[in-house]
């Protein structure tokens, strides 16, 4: 049956905001369902659980408001056995819960002015919100969800969707989205930035969820990292020169600037090396979001990525008024990401490197998880739709045949990044599936589908009918039954 367990309680007022309307539109009814429409079969030979983080905002912004402030809403879709139970969840995050007593908004956004915010100070420790809303992952058996302005990190139940609370081992700086898991390990590797020297962290936990390893990382000052990346005896963090300017920050403004003379760098270090291990390689200029996975051959460490050609792009010209330059920030086909290769010579200090695919632009990508650290074969990414931060389509790029399949979701179709889902008894690195949330708004309604990920423009093997139709979001994990079953 499908239950409406919650329904959340919002102060938003009528406004054209363009992303909380259309496929943006805010969620705040709470479901379980387990009686959903099936089109097609389910796989039986999956067990395991799909999340999806979004940015679901319950209050209007101090401010102006942008995307990636809005709160917490967890998607799960549980399948095992050829059956799929689904439910959502708000995370109840400290800012939640203030919120909610208050009736109202605490926070400025990223947008706002900090001086109007109920807090001082920067990110998630001061004017903005720890919505926790960017990243999600499983490790030591629950869901921890993260922020990309440095939170505290926060677990929860992959069962019934309950907030735990907020992380134990997280530092004084918190942490940033995009931690790591190494399922060859069960470790979980992170990194902070700040605005106080050294600017940077990097630390890893153990399979066990204890802090075992926390080092600083020296920058020249405030920086901008998003992501990172690891391989089997390494981790590899970054300095772009996308960040701050310096002389708005004695007045607590926040303002992105880029410097395309300066170039980018890369901090090479053992996976649990102290700061005199750290080596810096330096590369052509560029902002990266995301990076797909790192590994070594030979004298090199190899990694792969999305490099941004326009990092920061010239406002949108068809687009709501008044958001030109919030839309350009957010959309793919707007600074240019296409899919890119870094090599670090550890034994002369060199860096090549390489465009792997540029055709088109692409995103938020994920390879088999069970081969993180070592070479992989097959990269799955997104598209973007033109002017706006949603997907509209999925491609598998075959870097051995120099090959890329398409799989586009439709007319008015928009899906999440869509993790890989290894198959039982799984006989090749791309024997599994693909999975994604997609929001159809012609038949105004949200779908689960599953896709085989050796015939991905086949189209779905089984579409599962959601409840209600869901928010677009960021990020999304897949975790197998062993693994959330490892608390």
């Amino acid at each position: 049956m499908s239950k409406l367990v919650n329904h959340v309680a919002a102060t938003l007022g009528e406004n054209d905001h363009p992303y909380r309307n259309g496929a943006w539109t805010p969620n705040f009814d709470e479901y379980d369902a387990d009686d959903m429409e099936v089109i097609g079969t389910i796989p039986g030979d999956i067990d395991g659980i799909y999340i999806r983080n979004t940015e679901n905002p319950v209050h209007d912004s101090i401010g102006r408001y942008h995307p990636f402030d809005g709160d917490a809403m967890l998607h799960m879709m549980r399948i095992s056995g050829g059956k799929a139970t689904y439910r959502n969840r708000f995370v109840r995050t400290e800012g939640f819960e203030a919120e909610a007593k208050a009736g109202g908004p605490l926070w400025a956004g990223i947008m706002g002015n900090p001086a109007d915010s109920k807090r001082p100070g920067w990110g998630a420790h001061g004017g903005v919100k720890d919505s926790t809303s960017t990243d999600v992952v499983v490790h030591a058996g629950q869901i921890l969800s993260t922020f990309w302005q440095c939170g505290e990190g926060y677990r929860i139940d992959p069962t019934t969707g309950a907030t735990i609370g907020t992380e134990s081992w997280v530092p004084d700086e918190g942490i940033s989205a995009h931690a790591k898991t190494d399922e060859a390990t069960g470790e979980l590797l992170f990194f902070n930035y700040s605005k106080n020297a050294p600017y940077m962290h990097y630390g890893v936990v153990g399979a066990d969820n204890q802090l075992k390893h926390f080092i600083p990382v020296e920058l020249p000052g405030p920086r901008l990292p998003h992501d990172m990346a690891f391989s089997k005896n390494y981790s590899i963090l970054n300095d772009f020169p996308l960040f701050w300017r310096e002389e708005l920050l004695p007045q607590n403004f926040h303002v992105p600037q880029y410097h395309p003379d300066m170039p980018s760098r890369f901090a090479v270090v053992p996976r649990l090396g102290q700061p005199d291990d750290i080596r810096w390689f330096k590369a052509a200029p560029t902002f990266v979001l995301h990076f797909l996975n790192a590994y070594e051959e030979g004298d090199e460490l190899i990694m792969d990525g999305y490099f941004q050609n326009q990092p920061v792009p010239e406002p949108l010209k068809d687009f709501p008024a008044g958001f030109e330059s919030m839309g350009a920030s957010i959309d793919l086909h707007s600074f240019q990401p296409e899919l890119h290769r870094w090599r670090f010579n550890l034994a002369t200090g060199e860096t090549r490197e390489e465009t792997l695919f540029d055709e088109y632009p692409v995103e938020f990508g994920m390879i088999n998880p069970r081969i993180a650290g070592e070479k992989h074969r097959y990269i799955y990414s997104v598209t973007g739709e033109p002017g706006w931060f949603l997907f509209n389509g999925m491609v598998k790029h075959d870097l051995e045949a120099g090959t890329a399949e398409h799989l586009p979701f439709g007319e008015q179709r928009f899906g999440s990044e869509a993790p890989f889902v290894p198959r039982k008894n799984q006989s090749a690195e791309d024997d599994g599936y693909l999975i994604s949330f997609i929001t159809d708004m012609k038949q105004d309604r949200s779908e689960c589908i599953i896709v085989d990920a050796q015939n991905i423009s086949a189209g779905p093997v089984c579409t599962i009918i959601l409840p209600h139709r869901i928010c677009s979001g960021t990020h999304a994990t897949w975790a197998s039954a062993e693994q959330i079953g490892a608390a």
